[in-house]
């Protein structure tokens, strides 16, 4: 068994290990705002995740760096979820850079906080796009409890057709119909 990992640097020598050229040209020319980009795929940050300390202060630290899309993406694997408070929640919603950055933190952490779905109420009502994505993500992590409330907000988002929101809208809807066949 590995020693936990807690040093940053050490962290980022992983990343390097593991980066795919490939992957991160891809994103670099789809947009993704991140100075550098390692290609790490999820898989492989799950890997890293087993490796890793895991601590909030070293989760708030790789959240912090915008500049490393991997950073931001381990970060939530590693926060204890036990200490992943509300306002932490809300901080890093509004400080998320990307679509793929709010997935792996809804998925990975927020859908086990038990003030999870009343945050995604409170951002569906959000002038961010990104803000609201973040509710339908978190509303779609919590299928199947609260169909008709989520519906509700899914179709609200809809008429927005914001392209940041409408795709997730959508395929929400899509799965609440599936779910209520």
């Amino acid at each position: 068994m590995q020693q936990p990992v807690s040093d940053l640097p050490q962290i980022k020598k992983m990343f390097y290990a593991m980066r795919n050229g490939i992957v991160a040209d891809a994103l670099r020319k789809q947009g993704t705002p991140f100075r550098m980009i390692y290609g790490v795929n999820i898989p492989q940050l799950t890997d890293i995740a087993a490796q890793v300390s895991h601590d909030a202060a070293t989760a708030q630290a790789l959240w912090d760096d915008h500049n490393v899309r991997e950073c931001m993406l381990l970060a939530p694997m590693i926060y204890p979820q036990e200490l992943f408070d509300e306002s932490t929640a809300m901080r890093w919603i509004t400080s998320a850079t990307t679509q793929e950055a709010i997935d792996i933190l809804c998925l990975r952490l927020l859908r086990h906080r038990p003030f999870a779905y009343n945050l995604a109420e409170t951002l569906t009502e959000a002038d961010s796009a990104i803000e609201r994505y973040a509710a339908l993500r978190i509303m779609f992590n919590l299928l199947p409890s609260n169909t008709d409330k989520t519906k509700a907000h899914a179709e609200a988002e809809m008429t927005r057709e914001h392209p940041a929101t409408y795709g997730i809208a959508r395929a929400l809807l899509d799965e609440i119909e599936f779910i209520e066949c």
